[in-house]
């Protein structure tokens, strides 16, 4: 067992180890690592997401889950770890997104979005009485300054990348990303990026194991890919495997 003084850094989220640890998020970090995976890559043309949406029942209806929200018609995010956790921050970023289009008459740029979803993070870090989000983003779009694409953590902290993994596996798929990605790519083979580095950690069995949205710079807007389309794209690719 863990000695008393152990037990109190374990379990407050207002006191620092010895260390310099806060543990329970640390804890919020382990949920996001067993969470479904989601991919983000961006590219020349634009940005993309893939998420796994895992078959968790012969009877699950797996139109009634998604795992790619769409927060504004520029911006999307993707979650990995307590789903819960994320539809309350998915829920803020929308209520941040219509406010500033109310307030200024123009779509909200990626990163004030962004950073607005990380300092309500960084609050439940310190204070009693909370806990931290066990979720992470992948939080994508367009805006002013093109082609965005941020990862955020339990924390509260949020870096931008060309392109990442977040959940199970996302090892082995940053691994995949590192060694075949190109940022002078155009948008057909980003989307293809994704869903091939998603596909070298996670078993494909249909096209309803995986959510696929992306936005150009041309457009300026978020499209998620019909279940029909993900479905022609993993044929394609020759990614769909019997279960």
């Amino acid at each position: 067992m863990f000695p008393p003084a152990m037990a109190g850094y374990d379990r407050a989220i207002t006191i620092f180890s010895p260390e310099g640890k806060i543990y329970q998020v640390e804890y919020a970090g382990e949920a996001v690592k067993r969470g479904w995976p989601t991919v983000g890559v961006k590219c020349r043309s634009g940005v993309a997401l893939a998420a796994e949406k895992r078959k968790i029942s012969a009877l699950f209806d797996s139109s009634s889950l998604e795992k790619i929200y769409i927060i504004d018609d520029h911006v999307a995010a993707s979650p990995s770890g307590l789903l819960a956790d994320a539809r309350i921050l998915i829920d803020y970023a929308r209520d941040i997104a219509l406010s500033h289009r109310f307030l200024y008459d123009e779509p909200i740029d990626v990163e004030f979005l962004t950073k607005a979803v990380c300092n309500l993070k960084q609050q439940y870090t310190q204070f009693g009485g909370a806990r931290p989000f066990g979720v992470a983003l992948l939080i994508a779009g367009i805006d002013r300054h093109g082609a965005r694409l941020y990862q955020t953590d339990p924390s509260g902290v949020y870096i931008g990348y060309f392109a990442t993994a977040i959940g199970a596996e996302s090892g082995t798929i940053t691994e995949f990303l590192e060694k075949n990605y190109k940022f002078d790519i155009d948008m057909g083979e980003c989307v293809e990026l994704a869903v091939k580095a998603l596909a070298s950690a996670v078993e494909v069995t249909d096209s309803s194991s995986v959510e696929v949205a992306y936005a150009t710079l041309e457009e300026k807007k978020i499209k998620k890919m019909s279940a029909d389309e993900v479905s022609a794209l993993l044929a394609k690719l020759g990614l769909l495997k019997k279960s």
